[in-house]
């Protein structure tokens, strides 16, 4: 078999995840100011698209944020004023850090807990790095 029958039949092997090209977005966050409190409405399904634990990502954008905050069963309260332009930024600094590999820039990927260390592993390549900050 050539060269090329070989690529060909290895395609064919290979997970349909891996071939594809659709774009992944992170949704834009949707929230209003309510006095001195800042409500994020549509927190849940960001952090469904981003396939990660509610908590993890609520704990990342605070903490980034510095700002006191509560996760409740419809929405993100964070405890002071902040702009969506912002907290936009810090999901998306999130998503590069702990959502998409780092090899082939796809968002199939699982965190994986290693005694003190987490690791991203990717589904689609198998690539496995390290996260540098710890929540």
């Amino acid at each position: 078999m050539d060269y090329s029958g070989l690529l060909e039949n290895a395609r064919k092997n290979m997970p349909k995840s891996v071939l594809e090209k659709d774009r992944f977005e992170i949704p834009k966050v949707i929230g209003h100011i309510q006095g001195n409190r800042t409500v994020i409405s549509n927190f849940h399904v960001i952090a469904d698209t981003l396939r990660r634990p509610h908590d993890h990502l609520v704990k990342y954008v605070l903490k980034e944020l510095a700002a006191p905050g509560q996760l409740t069963s419809s929405a993100l309260i964070i405890g002071t004023k902040v702009a969506a332009s912002r907290v936009n930024q810090k999901i998306r600094q999130y998503a590069n850090e702990f959502v998409l590999c780092t090899e082939c820039g796809k968002p199939d990927t699982k965190l994986e807990k290693e005694g003190p260390l987490t690791y991203v592993k990717c589904t689609a390549c198998g690539a496995k790095h390290s996260v540098r900050s710890r929540i």
